[in-house]
């Protein structure tokens, strides 16, 4: 997206870098919460989750669904206005751009299930505690930003605006200084 130099290109790129340091960050809590229990950070160690920690399924669910860029989340804000600008500049970066979305939440989905859901057969998950208090406090506000900026990314797109215009308006006067000498050679 900043790269295609576009104004959705630019503003999309910004707010994503935004709310992928919201997202990975509580993703990382996530999987250190469970690491921090189990000593492991093995799929398959896992499974069943929902069954003993629901809060904590549901906590992961939001970050996941952000991560995949569910409408709704931040994260789907910065991946369209991200893709729309590219769409603009060239279609086959923009297609190749999108597989990669999809890839990744093929695999974040499966990820999400594997860990999750299914039977809780696993003798060690059988103790395991769900979300404690300090926990809830420190990933609270991380679901909160995530669903709020999904809804109304204006406050983060106001604040950067002023330097994405600038940015394009840079880029563009660059581009067209660059094909004038280009011409005159």
């Amino acid at each position: 997206g900043i790269f295609a130099g576009t104004t959705q290109g630019v503003a999309g790129g910004v707010f994503q870098m935004i709310s992928h340091g919201i997202v990975s960050g509580a993703l990382f809590l996530c999987v250190g919460i469970v690491y921090d229990r189990m000593h492991t950070r093995e799929i398959t160690a896992y499974g069943g989750l929902v069954n003993r920690m629901p809060l904590y399924a549901l906590v992961f669910m939001v970050f996941t669904m952000a991560n995949v860029g569910l409408p709704g989340t931040s994260g789907f804000v910065g991946e369209f206005m991200t893709l729309i600008g590219t769409f603009k500049v060239s279609i086959p970066t923009a297609t190749f751009a999108t597989t990669g979305v999809i890839l990744s939440a093929c695999y974040a989905l499966w990820l999400y299930r594997k860990v999750v859901f299914g039977a809780l057969v696993k003798p060690s998950l059988a103790s395991i505690k769900d979300l404690t208090f300090r926990e809830s406090l420190i990933l609270m506000p991380l679901v909160a930003l995530t669903i709020l900026f999904g809804f109304y990314p204006k406050p983060v797109l106001d604040m950067s605006a002023a330097s994405v215009q600038q940015l394009v308006t840079n880029y563009s006067q660059a581009v067209t200084a660059t094909k004038a000498a280009a011409l005159l050679q």
